[in-house]
């Protein structure tokens, strides 16, 4: 307009005329905008509350409060249906959902839905994906839903009698779910898909652990009676009622389960001594392709196998290295690692060191109470080392990390609550719901990002420990050695994942690699058979770690002097779960603002 000098009175008159149409279609644009972010979280809840009201343990895990997320609890409690035609069902709905998220354009919406936008989208085309590999994945094994089982119903929140008797109408429920996972297992079967025997005997003897444990010590009978003591709504005499409902439930419906799903198990062992002997994952047909899938679906990488390989192999290549240049400076380091002491062994008191040492490179965040137990005997021999069960979105109440204390010793006590606890998956969890993120993103998971932070705090934990009687030097050596050790180990699982379920390394072949790093047959065999329980789950944390050290390495050397490692930390923990691509895409948006702030 300054290229125009010549003002006059009609020249005003159109400014005027036309700077009134701009404002006005500006104010309708704005409206507009403003109206299409609104449409956006309703349909975003929308899906939140389809996703959350699937089965009633969904629910009642995910919200304390159905009702004021507009969600009405159902009146009969459910499992939900568990048949390959109700995922398949799952996957159209995806199909239906990306359609409709296709006429949001990312244009109109702020910059927290498009993030949103872009995870959900990465979301349902990996649902849309998964169809064709729905048969591969199987709920048994010992992390299959007969050990899952016992720990969820022990969990399930009684805060009023609708609870208590929805929970024993799911203890009621127990043979039909049984009864759903046989056929599903059945189907699996038929399309040649078979379970090896070893995976069949391993939930065999979870099962027997489970039914070995007396009636007083048995999972389901204890901790009800527990939970059901703080139930301030309820008198004795209904108390009383419930608990013998419960244990008649336990002992005429769960046992008889159990006992009734090893007996189908024990058929599929002799039924495969004539079938098919495949076992691990590319013996099967699109076994690698469905590998491959596994690698963007759960772990969340760009990298192929081979890439992966590659960045294993070089990451224990440099590990090795390390450690032999730190038992070569201090030749008595190994022997202080074997005799160190960490100086706390008590959980509680490990917990609160590490809330504190947290807040020198990690954000602040207030009020997380969190429960430290025991993982029940009946359930130890096949446990994990330990998990967090993640509380409802809309309580803080109820954080609870499980120990397995015939599997972490007093050495690892230290770095295991680290991973589940802070800087873990405790802090992350909690950290992220202060962001006011959409309700739907606790439903968009991504085992790379959430595995690949607990590894990372897990590592970087070591930076706090303490070694009794342990002089300063020698303390640095050892947190370096403790770190070279997880890596080490976790580098060969995730190479062992890679060579067994990709590149067909028999259980010889494995034990003959891993025997070059001191691991004998037995230690193999048990490598070989967790592997084909579960793909890529060691590629989650092993992986999914490496990706967020070469985000921090990108943003240290673009950021030079001025770069913190606490604004690196903060910025993954505001984006929250996602592929590493978008989280990528992410991390160099606020690097570029840091780099124009410094």
């Amino acid at each position: 307009m300054k290229k125009n000098h010549r003002h006059t009175l009609f020249a005003s008159i159109c400014f005027i005329l036309l700077s009134g149409t701009i404002l006005f279609g500006c104010g309708q644009a704005s409206t507009q905008t403003s109206l299409q972010q609104k449409k956006f979280d309703r349909f975003l809840n929308s899906c939140f509350r389809e996703y959350a009201a699937e089965n009633t343990v969904t629910l009642h895990f995910k919200l304390s409060n159905p009702s004021a997320y507009g969600i009405k609890t159902p009146v009969s409690p459910t499992y939900g249906d568990l048949s390959s035609d109700t995922l398949k069902k799952n996957c159209s709905r995806s199909k239906e959902l990306l359609q409709k998220l296709y006429t949001f354009p990312t244009s109109n919406l702020t910059k927290k839905q498009k993030l949103t936008w872009q995870i959900f989208q990465d979301y349902l085309n990996e649902s849309i994906m998964n169809e064709k590999y729905i048969l591969y994945s199987s709920p048994l094994g010992t992390n299959g839903l007969q050990s899952e089982i016992p720990v969820t119903l022990s969990e399930y929140r009684l805060d009023n009698e609708k609870d208590v008797k929805d929970y024993l109408s799911l203890v009621n429920q127990v043979p039909e779910l049984f009864t759903q996972i046989l056929d599903f297992e059945q189907e699996r079967r038929n399309a040649g898909i078979i379970s090896p025997s070893f995976v069949i005997s391993d939930t065999i003897d979870q099962i027997d652990q489970f039914l070995n444990a007396s009636e007083e010590n048995n999972l389901l009978i204890q901790s009800f009676e527990e939970r059901l003591a703080e139930v301030e709504s309820l008198s004795k005499d209904q108390k009383a009622s419930y608990i013998a409902n419960n244990r008649l439930l336990v002992t005429d419906k769960v046992f008889p389960a159990y006992k009734s799903l090893k007996t189908s198990l024990q058929t599929y062992i002799n039924e495969s001594k004539n079938t098919s002997s495949k076992e691990r994952l590319c013996e099967y047909k699109n076994g690698q392709d469905y590998y491959k899938f596994l690698l963007i679906s759960n772990v969340g990488t760009d990298f192929s196998p081979e890439d992966c390989i590659t960045i294993l192999e070089s990451q224990l290549k440099n590990t090795v290295k390390d450690i032999s240049s730190l038992t070569t400076k201090n030749k008595d380091l190994y022997t202080e690692y074997l005799s160190a002491t960490p100086a706390l062994s008590a959980p509680k008191e490990i917990m609160n060191t590490l809330k504190n040492d947290s807040l020198i490179d990690f954000p602040e965040i207030k009020n997380i109470s969190c429960q430290l137990k025991n993982v029940p005997d009946a359930l130890s021999g096949t446990s994990a080392c330990a998990f967090y069960l993640v509380p409802p979105i809309d309580s803080t109440k109820d954080n609870i990390i499980y120990i397995n204390k015939s599997r972490v010793d007093s050495n690892e006590l230290f770095s295991t609550l680290a991973h589940e606890g802070y800087p873990g998956h405790l802090y992350q969890t909690n950290y992220f719901l202060t962001t006011n993120p959409s309700p739907l993103r606790t439903f968009l998971h991504c085992a790379g990002y959430d595995e690949g932070w607990g590894t990372y705090a897990q590592l970087y934990s070591y930076n706090f420990i303490e070694f009794k009687n342990v002089d300063e030097q020698t303390t640095k050596q050892l947190r370096q050695l403790y770190r070279d050790n997880d890596l080490l180990s976790l580098s060969l699982s995730s190479l062992s994942d890679l060579y067994v379920n990709y590149k067909n390394y028999d259980e010889n072949a494995l034990a003959n690699y891993l025997q070059t790093y001191g691991i004998d047959k037995d230690g193999a065999q048990k490598l070989y058979r967790y592997v084909i329980e579960n793909p890529t789950t060691y590629l989650s944390y092993s992986i999914g770690c490496y990706e967020l050290d070469q985000l921090k390495q990108t943003m240290a050397d673009s950021l030079g002097k001025a770069f913190k490692i606490s604004d690196f930390h903060e910025a993954v923990l505001n984006v929250g779960s996602c592929n590493f691509s978008i989280l990528r895409q992410e991390i160099e948006k606020e690097t570029e603002i840091l780099s124009n702030v410094s």
